[in-house]
């Protein structure tokens, strides 16, 4: 347990849940897992640590049975996801699944193994959007991050037939300590590519990128100077170029809303069929999560404990309680207030109002300052695995 979770456990009371749960509307997007395999080996992966194998994840038909109730509630898109996506030899009948019950999909992968073999397939399916991952500016960056020799050149090559297909590209590049200084390059790369959108998303500290923040925590000058690039692209590259940009939480002024609130927009659903709130929703401890293994999407949306416990605004404490921001931000982020203050509950930390937020700021002022140590990579069973000799970040 870190250092500010110890005190906190000390100044914050346990949290309160709502006697009766808030007034639930529709989603509007899903999250599906299909698979936790991966070439890559990320080490700012969001996954859990405990990766699930292939032999638990959700057959075919299951994934199409819960799609189709994904329609019934009113969900417009599917973001189909993993691991690698393309891992699964289903992806294409799934794809066009979606197509048949009127969704949208965007398929978030690698851009290695077979997603290069597979693209014309899926195009023809129906795919709607393609979100490829970068790790780096270039191959000796991209490999050494995704821990994945050729990788970066793969993805370019990816990059080249998604467009020629006409279908349009989001480029996702999860800035960190490893690749900040390269901002101004990832930009261009997104541009020669044909992108039509860039996600310049500064690490967020769940998952494999948890336990590796002290390799991947930027100092603060090289975050702000990221930002002054970026707002300078947009200008510059209007017409062109839609950029995203996600800022750091532990050097943010106020936290942003998770998934737009929890329980409010989205839900995600794991490889082996378990319904989360948001991607990381299984760190917070005694949380009950519902199966589509069991039960139908919308009885889980409606009624899960897990997405009933932080719905609304009840269950909120001070500052939060009374503060203008709690419908912008609904608290902050659940699962980061767990990690570092050890109390789900608790205002995000990430928030200047938060009694624990300079201890924040400081930790990671005192992680970006120190020598980073060694990758802990990505890999499904055993240990976290570090870096290869050489690949230090």
């Amino acid at each position: 347990m870190s250092e500010i979770a110890t005190v906190a456990r000390k100044e914050v009371s346990e949290g309160t849940r709502p006697e009766a749960a808030p007034s639930v509307g529709h989603p509007i997007g899903i999250l599906a897992e299909l698979t936790h395999r991966c070439p890559l080996r990320c080490p700012y992966c969001s996954n859990p640590l405990e990766l699930e194998r292939r032999e638990a994840e959700l057959d075919t038909a299951t994934w199409k049975r819960v799609l189709s109730e994904a329609a019934a509630l009113g969900i417009l898109h599917v973001h189909l996801s993993g691991g690698e996506p393309t891992a699964r030899p289903d992806l294409v009948e799934l794809t066009a699944h979606c197509a048949a019950e009127g969704l949208y999909t965007n398929l978030i992968t690698s851009g290695i193994g077979r997603a290069s073999g597979m693209i014309d397939a899926l195009s023809e399916a129906g795919l709607d959007h393609v979100q490829l991952s970068v790790q780096g500016a270039g191959a000796e960056t991209g490999d050494r991050i995704g821990g994945y020799k050729g990788g970066h050149a793969a993805k370019l090559e990816f990059a080249r037939k998604v467009t020629d297909l006409g279908l349009p590209l989001t480029l996702n590049a999860v800035i960190h300590r490893g690749n900040i200084h390269e901002v101004e390059d990832i930009i261009a790369l997104a541009v020669a590519l044909k992108a039509r959108r860039l996600e310049v998303a500064h690490t967020q500290y769940y998952g494999w990128a948890y336990v590796n923040r002290a390799a991947l925590m930027p100092a603060r000058p090289d975050v702000d100077r990221s930002v002054a690039l970026v707002e300078e692209a947009r200008r510059r590259l209007e017409g062109i170029l839609v950029i995203d940009m996600v800022i750091p939480d532990y050097y943010a002024r106020y936290p942003k809303p998770c998934s737009g609130g929890w329980g409010r927009r989205t839900l995600n659903v794991t490889p082996t069929g378990r319904v989360l709130p948001c991607h990381a929703a299984e760190s917070i401890p005694n949380l009950e999560f519902w199966s589509v293994r069991d039960r139908a999407l919308g009885d889980i949306w409606r009624s899960s404990p897990a997405f009933n416990a932080f719905r609304g605004t009840d269950w909120m404490r001070e500052p939060c309680r009374s503060c203008d921001r709690r419908e912008m931000d609904f608290g902050g982020c659940r699962c980061q207030a767990m990690a570092l203050v050890g109390d789900a509950a608790a205002t995000d930390p990430a928030c200047s109002l938060s009694p624990f937020h300079a201890r924040v700021e400081a930790l990671a002022t005192e992680e970006a300052a120190a020598v980073a140590p060694d990758y802990l990579y990505r890999t499904i069973g055993g240990a976290p695995a570090k870096a290869p000799e050489g690949a230090a970040s």
